[in-house]
């Protein structure tokens, strides 16, 4: 089984607990105007990495992974678009007691029967999912990402219905997705899910407008700057003010 795949980093610390071995899928249906991925667009492309060989890069580093209490993380891109080789991937690592995560936008979320039943297997082999929530208003979001919302929520409660463990991020981008209604909003969402057990907001930054240049893409968020520690606060505050953290099992 092979896997579209656009890089992978061996040390990441921001894509879930402890150090990540992550990898970045290549393909993505959402067209988010602060994305630094840009280059990870594009469905089909990338370098084909079977399920064997990316096993065998990662047990390089598992000693050392494991002992920070990390894992491994498939991002994007996104990771739901390739659920067949991402089941492959997760039952290995199963088989060696590997923490699996999935970083998603839910953006190719749907009701249909295969996508479901794929959906459902792999998370039997999914410890946690980030789950990037860009913006609860559907126009906004539509304006943002250039597709609607409708479905991505529906995915959020999916995986609440079956106590997924979730971190729930979101982008605070200034006078984009930093509204206080639609702050309110998200944290009203955020509290009738049951199973995040994280919440974090994620500052805006430029790091990735290189990439928009290099394709030729024109970055249409310029002339924003990143918000200050005081918005970041505020905004932690505002979409947490209903949530309830789970209990953990013993």
């Amino acid at each position: 089984m092979n896997g579209n795949i656009h890089s992978i980093e061996t040390l990441g610390t921001v894509d879930g607990p402890g150090i990540r071995y992550v990898i970045f899928t290549q393909g993505c249906l959402l067209r988010c105007q602060f994305c630094h991925n840009a280059d990870t667009w594009e469905i089909g492309s990338g370098k084909q990495m079977a399920v064997s060989e990316i096993m065998d890069d990662f047990l390089s580093y598992l000693p050392f992974l494991q002992s920070s209490g990390g894992g491994i993380t498939v991002s994007g891109g996104e990771p739901l678009l390739q659920l067949p080789f991402l089941i492959e991937l997760f039952k290995e690592c199963k088989k060696k007691g590997i923490h699996t995560t999935i970083d998603s936008s839910g953006g190719c979320f749907s009701h249909s029967k295969l996508f479901t039943e794929q959906l459902e297997e792999v998370l039997q082999y999914t410890d946690l999912v980030l789950l990037d929530l860009k913006h609860i208003n559907r126009k906004k979001h539509i304006k943002l990402t250039g597709m609607a919302n409708d479905h991505i929520l529906e995915f959020a409660k999916f995986l609440s219905d079956r106590k997924i463990p979730v971190w729930v991020r979101h982008v605070l981008v200034p006078t984009v997705t930093d509204d206080h209604e639609d702050l309110k909003q998200l944290g009203e969402f955020i509290g009738t899910l049951k199973n995040v057990h994280k919440v974090e907001i994620l500052p805006y930054h430029k790091l990735g407008v290189y990439k928009w240049e290099a394709l030729g893409l024109e970055y249409q968020l310029n002339d924003i700057e990143p918000p200050t520690e005081e918005k970041v606060k505020f905004a932690y505050e505002m979409i947490t003010a209903h949530w309830e953290k789970p209990v953990m099992s013993t």
